[in-house]
């Protein structure tokens, strides 16, 4: 008895030290560097974009998600930092852990829009005034919003504080069997369709950009860079997160090994903060997807102007350089 204790205290001790140091630094870093960009994306959406396209809406909407996640990040680093005790009821620590998910696949969905809309702008150019009207990004981003809560309303149920304190996460709640199925239906309609439209959608954007003269025109090069980023997000910071989803719910389903079990779930505690990381990305597609919003964020922090001055000394170097090989000629 005295043997399968030690083995069950050693299975833990890396899942308990993961949760203690490593989700605090990363949830703390995706808070401050995810607060002080959404803020100011939306800040600048609202007082120097109007008005506002189809796209632009969804972006807004996009930065509100993640808003609302980062917001919940506090909650999580006070929790783990306190070895798995929560302080607060259990309505919150439901509030908090489906937070996570709705921006997981509140995003998701805000992606696969810009993929579908960008590909209707660059196949069918005649139907492009069409797309962008400010109505289409409204229909777009309310369907989205009831989807994603309809997606995650039976996760309300599943979640709860135990006996020891513990704000359960979602691939660790009982019964398994019940998670499991869920689980299953969550990743293939939440996740793997919405891939499959977004990778369908680009691949035909990257098509037709190659086809005819001014393959390297500044637009298409844009559109290469945003379906570039969209992929990486999918890839990066989606896709991990449910592969090792799902293998942590079916390693207890199957009464797995400790050390296996040890393994995957490690592994599962590591890509979380990896999913979360997405809102990273979603700031650099702000920038992508037009010049307006880059020299826009430039003036919000005055780097216009000191880029300006930059390039003008930059330039004045240059010509006296040249000048002086010259008259040296």
């Amino acid at each position: 008895m005295a043997i399968n204790h030690s083995n069950n205290s050693n299975c833990t001790d890396l899942d308990e030290l993961m949760k203690r140091y490593y989700l605090p630094v990363a949830y703390s870093l995706i808070f401050i560097v995810g607060l002080v960009g959404n803020v100011t994306s939306i800040s600048i959406y609202l007082t120097k974009l109007r008005p506002w396209k189809s796209s632009s809406i969804i972006l807004v909407n996009l930065a509100v998600t993640d808003l609302l996640y980062v917001l919940s990040l506090p909650f999580l680093v006070y929790y783990y930092s306190r070895w798995d005790k929560w302080p607060l009821c259990e309505f919150m620590c439901r509030v908090v852990r489906v937070g996570f998910h709705l921006n997981l696949y509140g995003s998701i969905l805000f992606l696969t829009c810009l993929a579908v809309f960008r590909y209707v702008v660059v196949i069918k150019p005649l139907s492009a005034a069409q797309v962008q009207q400010k109505r289409w990004g409204i229909i777009a981003c309310s369907a989205v919003w009831i989807i994603s809560a309809a997606e995650i309303t039976p996760m309300l149920s599943m979640i709860s504080v135990n006996d020891n304190k513990k704000c359960i996460d979602f691939a660790s709640t009982e019964p398994v069997a019940t998670v499991r199925l869920y689980s299953w239906l969550l990743t293939a309609f939440g996740f793997l369709l919405p891939l499959v439209v977004v990778f369908m959608c680009y691949t035909g954007i990257v098509k037709q950009l190659a086809k005819g003269p001014h393959t390297t025109s500044l637009c298409r090069m844009r559109a290469r860079r945003v379906t570039v980023l969209i992929l990486v997000v999918f890839v990066v910071c989606f896709l991990p997160y449910h592969v090792l989803r799902v293998l942590r719910i079916e390693s207890r389903y199957h009464n797995t090994t400790c050390p296996a079990e040890n393994i995957v779930h490690a592994a599962y505690i590591i890509s979380r903060p990896l999913a979360g990381f997405n809102t990273f990305f979603n700031l650099v597609l702000y920038t992508l997807s037009g010049d307006a919003f880059r020299r826009a964020f430039l003036n919000a922090f005055h780097w216009e102007r000191c880029l300006t001055k930059t390039r003008s000394l930059f330039h004045l170097a240059v010509i006296s350089e040249a000048s002086r090989d010259k008259s040296a000629t």
